[in-house]
């Protein structure tokens, strides 16, 4: 497992929680029960940790997991199959963060004010 894990990037700790979300499905053992995870596996892992990294959430994920196999090689296609619009994970997703962004600006506009403010009495 530590050799998949390396390979894709990650941690044997990050291979086993995207195992109990449903991310990835179990994969053989050995006679000594030690988990054997494939090339297709560790490519899985590399799109999942690319679509982590992008913003989606685990459970983003986890939400378009059974059209993951869909996408070809270790990276995401520009367009195509996957967690695409049409599945509207990516929809929501921007839309959470367009809320994220907006919230922020608000508040550094409030932040930016009470400073004009502050240093208004200083130099009055």
């Amino acid at each position: 497992m530590g050799d998949a894990a390396a390979a894709a990037g990650t941690t044997p700790r990050a291979l086993r929680f995207y195992e109990q979300r449903g991310l990835l499905s179990p994969p053989p053992r050995t006679t000594t029960g030690q988990r054997e995870y494939g090339p297709r596996e560790v490519a899985r892992v590399r799109v999942i940790r690319e679509l982590l990294s992008l913003g989606l959430t685990v459970e983003d994920v986890r939400s378009c997991a059974d059209r993951l196999d869909l996408l070809d090689g270790d990276t995401l296609p520009p367009r195509g199959p996957g967690c695409s619009m049409a599945s509207g994970v990516v929809e929501r997703r921007l839309a959470a963060l367009d809320a994220e962004i907006a919230r922020l600006s608000r508040l550094r506009e409030q932040l930016s004010a009470r400073a004009r403010v502050e240093e208004d009495t200083k130099t009055a």
